[in-house]
């Protein structure tokens, strides 16, 4: 499964993996692909560098890179103690409300949540660039679009491609404009932020819109077959992260939550800014039903929602309150029902990529290689 770009980074599959968790981006780059850590969770650069570390002792020498949340645009002089005041006391009480409502316990005194939406922030994102050109990653990818120019700038210095995730052609093509070196057409049906368009129509419309610059495809894939598709659609190359959720490797802290995920159908999750304040894909709970029900005060732009539910939303998770428990998670949830190692999930990957191919061969009337 190589592509020109998987051949200039020295993967033998192009199958890009995106995760949170240290041992399941080492066992993606492991398996013969590319793994890709995010760093929003890390806001104390020593955390970072620990996984990092790790990451270099368990790659065996292959290739991973970085995924941070960083704004293209700064805006100057303002700390999150700035933002937190600009929350309104209404929605406050709305979450104490709904808390109280499932009989969520509070944190033990003195304990801080274990979840908070900070990366957003420059001087967050910056400290994580700090320390990751420390290392030798060969991919910086950015959840929020085009990092700054300078970012881009050192990045390029290191010898290090820029990735931006890209919800229309017309993002792709401010993207390319900005010096970037991937685009990652991410449609409608993955996990977390996404647009409105989804994959079948996205990926040709960016890959026409910037070529020949390199594009990822993701959303909706957890298959071989997928993997087929977005490759002939044009991608060089898939995107994945909802699919690694459900594997030994994952640490979700939550038994009830992977059961969960586990159980979960196509039609289970919902697209809702209950999370962080822009609309991510999740698993629908009761918790989105309350942010996304009229009656209700809504939910604040970003960031001011996922400072506001950071606590709740450890309590729900440390308590494993059901109704309330979920994760952002794309539709492909539908075939995670069974928990596998990464090893595993690549195996299959591979598998139903050939078997696609092999179809396809014999529907143009070619005999498989």
């Amino acid at each position: 499964m190589e592509t020109e770009l998987s051949k200039k980074l020295g993967v033998e599959h192009a199958i890009f993996g995106f995760t949170p968790f240290p041992a399941v981006a080492a066992a993606i780059t492991r398996a013969g692909g590319f793994g890709v850590l995010g760093a929003v969770r890390y806001t104390a650069p020593d955390d970072l560098s620990r996984d990092l570390d790790w990451m270099q002792e368990h790659t065996d020498g292959k290739p991973y890179g970085l995924d941070v949340v960083m704004p293209a645009k700064k805006v100057e002089g303002v700390t999150e103690a700035d933002v937190e005041a600009m929350i309104p006391a209404g929605h406050r009480q709305f979450v104490r409300d709904t808390l109280a409502k499932y009989g969520v316990p509070e944190l033990a005194e003195g304990e801080a949540s274990g979840w908070r939406i900070t990366g957003w922030m420059e001087e967050v994102a910056r400290n994580q660039l700090d320390v990751a050109f420390d290392y030798p990653i060969r991919l910086l990818a950015n959840a929020l679009g085009s990092p700054p120019a300078d970012v881009v700038q050192c990045a390029h210095d290191r010898n290090v491609l820029v990735a931006a995730l890209a919800g229309s052609a017309k993002h792709a093509r401010h993207h390319a404009d900005a010096g970037i070196d991937i685009v990652v057409a991410q449609g409608y049906e993955a996990g977390g932020h996404t647009g409105e368009i989804a994959s079948m129509v996205l990926v040709p419309d960016v890959v026409d819109a910037v070529g020949p610059l390199p594009v990822l495809a993701a959303g909706g894939i957890g298959s071989g077959q997928q993997i087929a598709a977005g490759l002939a659609l044009g991608a060089q190359g898939v995107w994945l992260g909802s699919l690694w959720l459900t594997t030994g490797e994952a640490d979700l802290h939550s038994r009830a939550l992977t059961r969960k995920l586990l159980a979960a159908g196509s039609g289970d999750t919902v697209r809702s800014r209950a999370l962080t304040g822009k609309p991510a894909r999740q698993l629908r709970t009761e918790w989105t039903d309350a942010w996304d029900d009229p009656s209700g005060p809504g939910p604040l732009p970003m960031p001011l929602q996922g400072l506001l539910v950071a606590d709740a939303v450890s309590r729900i998770q440390k308590y494993e309150t059901g109704p309330l428990l979920g994760t952002p998670v794309g539709q492909i949830v539908g075939r995670m029902n069974t928990e596998r190692s990464v090893q595993a999930v690549f195996d299959d990957l591979t598998r139903g990529f050939e078997r696609a191919v092999d179809r396809i061969n014999r529907i143009a009337g070619r005999s498989a290689a």
